[in-house]
């Protein structure tokens, strides 16, 4: 069974981590009272950052439920989201939603996120160059030794 800790490497720590996905999404995901906004890394695992405003939950330990839900989401997803750094923003609403509700909400965003992240990574890599064909066409200019010397 893969480790489903959530330790510092899985976390945003600085404020230079939350400007650079701020700056930089290159993918947004919306659901009912939460927005992801993910940026690509080069670390080879995600990272997730919770931005839970008192203006969108007034009471602590509301915002400390919301929280702890995407931290455990985010534990138990980590090993199929792509390398991506991932800003959670809780938005109005978020707080009437019950403990079910939120975790089908979260497994729909990490889905969603992950399709699109392939989908954008298959794009911008380079096409495959298939080798050459082994048809005559492409040995007619080839010479052996003994045509040489007529």
């Amino acid at each position: 069974m893969p480790c489903q800790t959530f330790p510092r490497r899985l976390r945003l720590l600085t404020a230079g981590d939350y400007r650079q996905v701020f700056e930089n999404a290159a993918f947004k995901v919306h659901g009912k009272g939460l927005m992801a906004l993910a940026s690509p890394n080069d670390l080879g695992h995600p990272r997730i950052g919770l931005v839970i405003s008192k203006k969108s939950m007034r009471r602590a330990v509301d915002r400390n439920r919301v929280k702890r839900l995407v931290r455990e989401s985010i534990r138990f997803q980590q090993h199929r989201l792509p390398a991506v750094d991932i800003v959670i923003l809780s938005r109005r609403g978020v707080g009437e939603l019950d403990n079910e509700t939120l975790h089908r909400q979260l497994f729909g965003m990490w889905k969603r996120l992950t399709r699109d992240a392939k989908k954008s990574f298959a794009t911008q890599l380079p096409p495959n160059i298939e080798p050459p064909s082994s048809d005559r066409s492409s040995r007619d200019h080839e010479r052996t030794p003994s045509q040489d010397r007529t």
